[in-house]
């Protein structure tokens, strides 16, 4: 209500007059409500429509100023936009409150890797500072120049982040660890300009991590890849949760239809057995259906 009320009050703010045309049905009753309980603005009826009038001008900015504290800075260019918001509603996540850079943590996988700002610009010895500190980040921004002629790797969970022996053999590549959900920042970043030789995406097999690929197929379309970890199938049918596919079979449903056909076969084992697959699966063995035993798993050191 105070949200519906602020922003009718804001509209209003410093007007003569505004027609109830230009407020949504939401911000009429809330106005209505307002003028009823405190006096400060009014309703008259003009032409073949509503005006509202500001009746009191003191008590109306005294009722603004405690919804909006900082009406004249709420716009300034040169304060930080949760910083506006709180100036606006006393929440810093009132409106679109997502920062502008994006800090992702980053890796190198080989002793090779170099990310470059332009073809002349800064370079970021990636393979250096995680050998000297296990991980980095860097700030990224939709119109900065940053690149790398290796791929980039996705992942969602820490472990995956944390050891790397799951990786294919002599893999040369930065590992982006994004924690669940693809950032939207992120997202538009790659989609900027070429960031990598490739994006190669390794979520979890459930409905979160296939919406997840949607999300970036959607962008970079043949650019990137979801992978498949080896034995993928056995290790769907002898580890998969039904719990986790029931969790989000929403999220499977509504995005399954905008995934490649290279990831047919398991989504429809998925739909069809009922089960979901963590990531962390690519550790364990797979079953040897040929033998009735688990198969040794070859572990890339």
């Amino acid at each position: 209500m105070d949200r519906t009320l602020r922003a009718a009050l804001l509209k209003l703010y410093g007007q003569e007059a505004l027609p109830a045309s230009q407020f949504t049905a939401a911000q009429r009753n809330a106005l209505d409500r307002f003028a009823r309980q405190t006096g400060a603005v009014s309703c008259q009826r003009q032409g073949r429509g509503d005006v509202y009038r500001i009746r009191d001008p003191h008590l109306f900015e005294t009722h603004l100023t405690a919804l909006s504290p900082q009406i004249e800075i709420v716009t300034a260019e040169n304060l930080p936009l949760r910083a506006q918001h709180i100036a606006h509603a006393r929440d810093s996540k009132a409106r679109n409150h997502q920062h502008d850079c994006y800090y992702p943590l980053l890796k190198a996988v080989g002793d090779k890797v170099l990310w470059r700002h332009g073809e002349h610009g800064t370079e970021l010895p990636l393979s250096q500072l995680t050998h000297d500190f296990g991980a980095t980040s860097l700030r990224m921004e939709a119109s900065d120049a940053w690149c790398t002629g290796q791929p980039l790797w996705l992942v969602e969970n820490q472990a995956l982040f944390d050891r790397t022996d799951w990786l294919p053999a002599d893999t040369q590549a930065t590992l982006l660890y994004y924690g669940g959900q693809l950032d939207g920042r992120l997202l538009t970043w790659l989609a900027q300009r070429p960031r990598a030789s490739r994006v190669v995406l390794f979520p979890d097999y459930d409905g979160v991590g296939l919406a997840n690929f949607a999300r970036l197929y959607a962008l970079l379309g043949d650019a990137c890849e979801c992978w498949l970890m080896p034995d993928w199938q056995s290790k769907l049918t002898r580890y998969g949760s039904h719990r986790l596919w029931q969790d989000t079979l929403r999220e499977f449903t509504s995005g399954v239809s905008n995934l490649p056909n290279e990831l047919g076969a398991l989504t429809e084992q998925m739909r069809q057995s009922g089960l979901a697959l963590e990531q962390e699966a690519v550790w364990l063995p797979a079953f040897n259906e040929t033998q009735g035993r688990p198969k040794k798993l070859s572990v890339n050191r």
